[in-house]
Parts: C-alpha cells; sequence; structure tokens
C-alpha cells in the first residue's frame, strides 16, 4: 500500500495516448513466482542494452548488463518459451482499513473532489513515522509510464512535504493582510479587595506640633504667652490616636472598548505583505524544481529497469544459441569431428553465458527494486511503456532556449528572490517616514469615560542606522539580478547540452543498423560453417559476442536518447513535455510486459 498526500500537485494530462507496437512480449499474468512470456511470430526493430547500469538508490552497486534484439525470427517448434525465476518478496501484513484503487484515485483527483475518500491516521511502513489526513491506494504491479507519474505525485513524500511549506507561506502571507485594518480590543476586569492594616500616627503628631512651633517663631505678632503653642499643638493632635486599625473590603467592575488604527505607515504594512508574498512564491518555485527532478529520477529508473528486463530477456535468448552450440559440438566430439580442446572452449563459453544471464537478471530484480522504492509500492514495479526513440530531429535549439527562459523555475525563484529584496529595501526606505495612528478608549459604564486622538511618530535618530538599512536593500537587489544572469546562462548551457545529447544519441542510434544486421549476418555463416565443419564452436562464440555487443550498442544509445530527452525537458522546466514526444516517437523497442 501506499501513501496519497493531500494538498498535491495536479496530475498530468491522463490522455495521453502511447502508440504502443503490435508486436510486443506477452507476460502470463497467472505465473506470480516468475514472468513467462512467449514470442509471436514477430520481427522486432533492432536495439541493444546499456553495458552499466547505474541506480541512483544503489550507491555502491553498478549493474553490468548486455542485451539485444534484432531482427529476432521465432520457431515455430513450441521452443521459443522463456521463464524467468524470480524470488517472490514478501509483502508484510496489510492493515485492514479500507484502500482505494489508483484508477478511482485518478478519476477523483481530474474531478477536483476528495469528499468520498476517507481520510486515515496510518504508519509509514517503511519510516514507521504516524502521518494523519492521509489515504491509502493500491499501485498494480505493472505500471505505464503515465501511469508511474500520477502514482508518484500522490505518494512523494518530498512533494506533500513541499505543498505543506507552500500552504504554510501562503496562510502567513494572508496573516499579513490584516496589518492594514484597525485593530479593535475589549477590555473587561473584576477587582475584590480586602484591606486590614495598622497605621501609626506618631509621626504624624510630632510633625503637627513641630510645625506649630516652626508657625509662632516666625510670627510678627506682639508676644504670645509660653504655653499657646502647646496648647493648639495638643487642640489639633488631641484627638488623634497613636495607632489606627484601617479595614476595607468590597469589589469593582470596569470595561471598555479600545481601538488603534495605523491610518499611515509609510508603506511598511505593505512591504510585509510584498515579503511574505514573495516567500510564498519562492517556496512555489522550490516545489517546482523538486516535482521537475523527481519526473526525471523516475523516467531514469523507469527505463532503466525496462532496460534491465530486456537485458535480462537477450542474455537468456544469447544463452540459448550457447546451448545449441554447446550441443552440436558434443555430437561433433564425439563423430571425431573436433578436438577435445574445441569441446571444452564450448563448455567455457555455456558457463560464461549462464552466469551471465544469472547476473541479468538479479540486476532486473535490482533495477525493478529501485523503482518500487520510488513509487512506495509494496512489490517491484513492472514497467510496461517501452523504450523509444524518434527518426526526426529535434526542433532548433533556440526553441527549447526560449522555453527555458520562460518556464524554469529556478529563474521564477531567483525573481522571487529579487522580490523580497526589493520588499525589505522599501521597508528599509520607510525609516525616513513618521507613523500616524488613530486610536480611541470608551468605558461601558452607566457614566462611560472616554478619549479619543491621533498619534504621530518619527523617529530621527537610534536603533538601525536607517541609511545602512537602505543600503543593504540595494545590494540584496543587485545580488538577484546579477544571480538572474548567472542562472540564465547555467540554463542556457546546460539546455544546449542536453539538446545535443538527444541528437547525438538519435543518430547513433540509427548508424548502429548497419552494425546489428552486419553482425547478425556473421553469426548466422559462423553458425553454417559449424555445420560444415569449417567454424569451430569459438568461432561461433566470438561472433555471438559482437553480435550482441552490437545490439548492446544501439541499445545504449536508444536509453541515452530516452534519459537525455527527460534531461531536457527538465531543464526547460516542462518535464510533462516528455510523454508528448514519447506518445509520437516513431521506433518503438519490445517489452517484456
Amino acid at each position: 500500500m501506499s501513501l496519497l498526500k493531500l494538498n498535491r500537485t495536479k496530475t498530468l494530462d491522463s490522455q495521453v495516448n502511447l502508440a504502443r507496437p503490435s508486436c510486443i512480449l506477452h507476460s502470463n499474468p497467472t505465473v506470480l513466482s516468475g514472468h513467462r512470456f512467449k514470442l509471436s511470430h514477430i520481427s522486432l526493430a533492432p536495439f541493444a542494452l546499456r553495458a552499466s547500469l547505474a541506480l541512483a538508490l544503489c550507491g555502491s552497486l553498478s549493474m553490468v548488463t548486455a542485451h539485444a534484439a534484432d531482427q529476432i525470427q521465432t520457431n515455430s517448434n513450441g521452443n521459443d518459451e522463456y521463464i524467468y525465476s524470480e524470488t517472490a518478496i514478501p509483502q508484510s501484513d496489510l492493515s485492514a482499513q479500507k484502500t482505494v484503487d489508483i484508477d478511482k484515485i485518478s478519476q477523483n483527483l481530474e474531478k477536483g473532489s476528495y469528499q468520498p475518500i476517507p481520510l486515515q491516521s496510518i504508519i509509514d511502513p517503511t519510516t514507521g513515522v504516524p502521518i494523519d489526513d492521509v489515504y491509502r491506494i493500491d499501485v498494480p504491479e505493472q505500471l505505464s509510464l503515465l501511469q508511474a507519474q500520477n502514482v508518484l505525485l500522490q505518494v512523494s513524500p518530498k512533494l506533500a512535504s513541499n505543498n505543506a511549506g507552500i500552504i504554510s507561506n501562503q496562510l502567513t502571507s494572508d496573516a499579513t493582510k490584516g496589518l492594514k485594518q484597525p485593530l479593535v480590543f475589549l477590555r473587561a476586569g473584576a477587582t475584590r479587595y480586602n484591606v486590614d492594616a495598622d497605621i501609626d500616627l506618631t509621626g504624624l503628631k510630632t510633625g503637627i506640633n513641630d510645625s506649630v512651633q516652626q508657625a509662632l517663631q516666625n510670627n510678627t505678632l506682639p508676644p504670645l504667652p509660653p504655653t499657646i503653642g502647646e496648647d493648639i499643638s495638643n487642640a489639633i493632635t488631641g484627638r488623634l490616636p497613636d495607632e489606627y486599625n484601617l479595614k476595607r473590603d468590597g469589589s469593582s467592575t470596569s470595561a471598555g472598548v479600545a481601538m488603534l488604527w495605523p491610518v499611515y505607515t509609510a508603506g511598511r504594512t505593505q512591504a510585509v505583505t510584498d515579503l511574505a508574498d514573495a516567500r510564498t512564491v519562492e517556496s512555489q518555485a522550490d516545489a517546482l524544481l523538486d516535482k521537475d527532478e523527481l519526473q526525471t529520477t523516475l523516467v531514469e529508473r523507469y527505463f532503466t529497469a525496462q532496460l534491465a528486463m530486456l537485458a535480462a530477456y537477450l542474455r537468456d535468448d544469447a544463452l540459448n544459441t550457447v546451448r545449441e552450440t554447446d550441443h552440436m559440438a558434443q555430437r561433433y566430439l564425439e563423430e571425431g569431428f573436433i578436438s577435445g580442446v574445441e569441446r571444452l572452449e564450448a563448455k567455457t563459453a555455456l558457463a560464461e553465458a549462464e552466469s551471465e544471464a544469472i547476473k541479468a537478471r538479479h540486476d532486473a530484480q535490482l533495477a525493478m527494486t529501485a523503482l518500487q522504492r520510488l513509487l512506495r509500492a509494496p512489490k517491484p514495479i513492472k514497467p510496461t511503456t517501452p523504450l523509444f526513440v524518434s527518426s526526426k530531429p529535434l526542433p532548433p535549439l533556440q526553441y527549447f532556449q526560449d522555453l527555458a527562459l520562460k518556464n524554469h523555475p529556478g529563474l521564477k525563484k531567483v525573481d522571487a528572490k529579487y522580490a523580497q529584496a526589493q520588499s525589505l529595501s522599501n521597508l528599509s526606505d520607510t525609516e525616513f517616514k513618521p507613523t500616524v495612528s488613530v486610536f480611541g478608549y470608551h468605558e461601558i459604564d452607566k457614566d462611560p469615560s472616554w478619549i479619543a486622538g491621533v498619534s504621530a511618530s518619527w523617529k530621527l535618530w537610534g536603533g538601525l542606522d536607517k541609511g545602512a538599512q537602505h543600503a543593504s536593500g540595494q545590494a540584496k537587489m543587485r545580488q538577484a539580478q546579477l544571480a538572474k544572469i548567472d542562472v540564465s546562462d547555467n540554463i542556457l548551457l546546460l539546455v544546449e547540452k542536453n539538446w545535443q545529447s538527444v541528437e547525438n544519441a538519435r543518430v547513433r542510434f540509427q548508424s548502429l543498423n548497419s552494425n546489428v544486421l552486419l553482425a547478425q549476418e556473421l553469426l548466422r555463416y559462423k553458425q553454417l560453417g559449424m555445420k560444415e565443419g569449417v567454424n569451430t564452436a569459438l568461432d561461433v562464440t566470438t561472433a555471438q559476442t559482437k553480435y550482441l555487443q552490437a545490439r548492446t550498442e544501439q541499445a545504449a544509445a536508444a536509453n541515452d536518447y530516452v534519459q537525455a530527452l527527460a534531461a531536457l525537458m527538465e531543464s526547460i522546466g516542462t518535464p510533462e513535455a516528455f510523454n508528448e514526444y514519447m506518445a509520437v516517437a516513431d521506433i518503438k523497442l519490445p517489452t517484456v510486459y
């Protein structure tokens, strides 16, 4: 089972039709422990397979595969059946939760409705991490490239993570929209108090006595009796106790509405909003870059698996030829036509062919497993879309370079960086201007009090240096401008490199046709010569090796064409266009499934 994250990107157009050849290798779906197929009197275009398969997920593992099929003529004696033994991969216990068929998922996505499919909280089978708001999907064991592309968009954790980041930045940007609106606060309070304190009044009484004596001394009237000051002090303080006990308790409530409205911010709020919007655009550009890279990775692994399966088939085909040669050599030895040394050479060639066939099967399993890991499927994926080559040249280089300058997400990211720098520069410019706000407060009471007014503030000095801030913003903008020039140059160079690689692979594929035909004819003559006693088993084996090498080189060119085309589509920012070129290709290599 695989995980389908919400907030995913739009799937590819499901209406793209592939021009499938009529002569393909059919598999028997009833065989579960292996892959069984027959050749049905077909004549296939020449092709060959790469000698080295480098799998990205298997850093230290390198696979050497050699394979081919050109002008394959099948016999009608029932001996044209090949069986691939394949160790079944045990499945872990699946959850009892409801699953959804991939076709239903595709239809559901096209309609833009997610309600019919229940969301679940499940545990990722690979990492054990719990994930909420997802639903399970059934991934078929056999997938076309278009189906694999749709599955990848649903199950990739990286794409889902990028979508979550975009949503986060978008919500942050939406949150800044409220900076221009008035701020309204509702204040309410309730107070309960209880005071119990002893107040010392002796200091107060002493102060009164001192004040009376001072006043009498400064009096300009006729002299008064000596005791008049003491009498006055006693009259004032005689009723005051030396200590007073204060006890109070009660409660109070208050409520009011406050408003603050920054009516003029000199562009500060707009600069903050623009900065948040630019960061959202940057996250979208990053998501596009990752999506394009994943699409190219999918093409690489998908057709690498296709190539490896063809390699396994061709190795088995070559093994059958060597077995026939070995059988013939044994008969000739028994009849005395060849020596024991020549018979030993045939045995050695057979042992080597058997070893290479076993290795090719293992390499095919590894390639399918690499594709399985990318699509997070429970079983190895069997690709059904064939390798292809178009005999027609690509449009001119300038056409693709113009598309790259228009669509490449890297340029969109640089533009977003420039917009951020511009927003920061605009924000620094506001430091030279004042801020004006309107404020007010109104109590909610029977006899309310209220206050309203306008405030203005203008920073004159202190804090961050305004001039340095402005210069920093201008430098950031210049940095973004120069970065765009550099990125554009690199993209144009990358497009030209990939364009040349596609054309080189196309020309090489076509030019190798004669090599394959000559090697095939040489093998036929060597086999006839061995029957006539002119050639040895070693001669036949050598011719078989040359024939396999010729077909391998041509198939390698076909795979190079596909991989270079995918890289070209990524470099112009439209990896989905790969499907359009694939649909119109006029040369299709056979498929096992």
